[in-house]
Parts: structure tokens; C-alpha cells; sequence
């Protein structure tokens, strides 16, 4: 990996919403997991595939050459698509792995049964003691 996730403190202000994992331009990328292709062309100058999944989950993943088209069911591990080479974001080939719920960003590698597991909390915690 080359980039982990980094959530901003607000949702308006610059954070990494993904991650970013290494790889030629040319590797076929594949879903997550299975579900309907929501979008899958190009955006700002590069292809991103979306992947609405039944638990309300979404997937994205860019800079993709879609080999998918917008309301296709996929498979998990299915290919999607191919990895552009694509310069900007990262100094040498990637692909940006994202996850949300809603407009919630979460990080991809929780699928995995990795990432970043932030506790809160159940219920207020007092500060006068």
C-alpha cells in the first residue's frame, strides 16, 4: 500500500478519502464485492468505476478503463476494469480504493478485515472527576 486512509476532521476541508495500492498501469482491477456498477466512465480526466453494494455500501475505484457499463451486476473478485496510467495522484501506478456509506468515507481495507478501528464511546464520559 502505498497511502492509507486519512479522513479530514470535517468533511469539507483536504484529507486521503481512500487508499492508495500499487500497481502497474494495465492490472485488471476487481469488485470488492457484489453488486450493481453505478457509474463506470470518465470523471475529471479519468475513469472511475462505482459499485453500489446491497448493504449500502458503495466501492469506487479510479483511475479505472471500465470494462463494465453503469447497471451491470458484478461478482465479488470480478474484473472491472484495467488500471490507467493515469499521472497526478500517486508518484508511480496505483489504484485509489474507496468506500462509503452514504456520504460517509470509511476506510476500503475494513473489508478486508484491516484498517483502522476507531472506538467510541457508549456512553458520555464525565469530565469533572
Amino acid at each position: 500500500m502505498l497511502r492509507g486512509f486519512a479522513p479530514p476532521a470535517r468533511p469539507w476541508l483536504a484529507g486521503h478519502r481512500g487508499a492508495d495500492l500499487a500497481a502497474p498501469p494495465g492490472t485488471e482491477v476487481r469488485a470488492a464485492g457484489a453488486g450493481t456498477v453505478g457509474y463506470a466512465g470518465p470523471l475529471a480526466g479519468r475513469g472511475v468505476v462505482t459499485v453500489l453494494h446491497d448493504d449500502g455500501l458503495r466501492t469506487t475505484y479510479l483511475p479505472v478503463a471500465p470494462s463494465v457499463r453503469r447497471g451491470q451486476a458484478v461478482e465479488r473478485n470480478q474484473v472491472i476494469g484495467a488500471l490507467q496510467d493515469v499521472p497526478g495522484h500517486c508518484p508511480a501506478g496505483c489504484l485509489h480504493w474507496g468506500l462509503l456509506r452514504g456520504r460517509l468515507y470509511l476506510d476500503p481495507l475494513l473489508l478486508l478485515g484491516r484498517g483502522q478501528v476507531r472506538l467510541l464511546p457508549s456512553r458520555p464520559v464525565r469530565r469533572d472527576r
